[in-house]
Formats: C-alpha cells, structure tokens, sequence
C-alpha cells in the first residue's frame, strides 16, 4: 500500500505547539487549498479544501518560530484517519496529515520543480496515534534571525 499526499496551501491558523511528557514537540495546524473550476453552464465556482496536519520533533519547533496564519507552505506526508470520543460520547472521526517534509514558500512564489530532498524533513517518525518514541530528545533553543533561515 502506499499513502503519500503532497498539498501546497495557505495556513488557515498560528502554529499550536505542545510537548509529550517525554519532551517530543507536536505542532498542530491546518491548511487551505483552492480548486477553481467551470460548472455545465459555464459558471466560474471555486470550492476550497480544509485539512489538519501535525508536525514532530524538530519541524514542529521550527514551524512554531517561523509559520504564522496566512503563510503559503508546500507539504508532503501520509493521511491519517483519526478517530475519538468528544464529551458527549459521540464517536467522532477526520483525515489528517502527518507531515513529513515542509517547504515554506514565499508570497507569491509558487514551486516549479518540487524537490523533497530541498524541504525540511522530519527525524522522528511518530506512531499512528501520535504517541511519542520512547527516547527522550534534548530540545536545544532556537536562536535564529530571520535573515539566517535556510529556506
């Protein structure tokens, strides 16, 4: 089987990041992407796509320090079918991406030639249900100007 979802998209909100008690960042986000299209009478409509997606370890943090709602970013992972109970015991479900490379792309710019090996790419590799590994990391701070980010 193979699941791999590459989506270019603006952030529909700021970067929710958290820590797992054994110290792995989780950041949590959406996306949105537009589909314009033509109907049978030749009306333009557009329709737009909301989706999740969870970033880990080192790509979470870095996207907590430099993507704000509203940003332009290039995504690559794997569909995540999530499913829980909310507090009045209704069972509830969604599709998700777990994010394994991220490219932010600058206003305006829009990739000609997606290279993942030019992305960031994540070092963890988180379970299903997003539990963390149980190998506690070291998080180092990140003191970064915005003139010195690689991408």
């Amino acid at each position: 089987m193979y699941n791999r979802v590459i989506m270019l998209g603006n952030l529909t909100r700021d970067i929710e990041l958290r820590y797992t008690q054994n110290g792995m960042a989780i950041a949590k986000s959406a996306i949105a992407t537009n589909r314009r299209y033509k109907t049978q009478t030749g009306e333009q409509k557009e329709e737009t796509c909301f989706i999740d997606i969870t970033l880990f370890g080192r790509a979470a943090e870095i996207a907590n320090q430099y993507l704000k709602k509203g940003r332009k970013i290039l995504i690559e992972g794997r569909l995540v079918f999530e499913q829980w109970v909310d507090q009045s015991g209704q069972k509830r479900s969604k599709h998700s991406i777990a994010v394994d490379n991220l490219q932010m792309i600058d206003r305006g710019e829009t990739p000609s030639n997606y290279q993942p090996q030019n992305s960031y790419q994540q070092n963890s590799k988180p379970t299903q249900d997003y539990q963390a590994p149980s190998v506690k990391e070291e998080i180092p701070e990140i003191d970064i100007e915005d003139d010195e980010i690689p991408f």
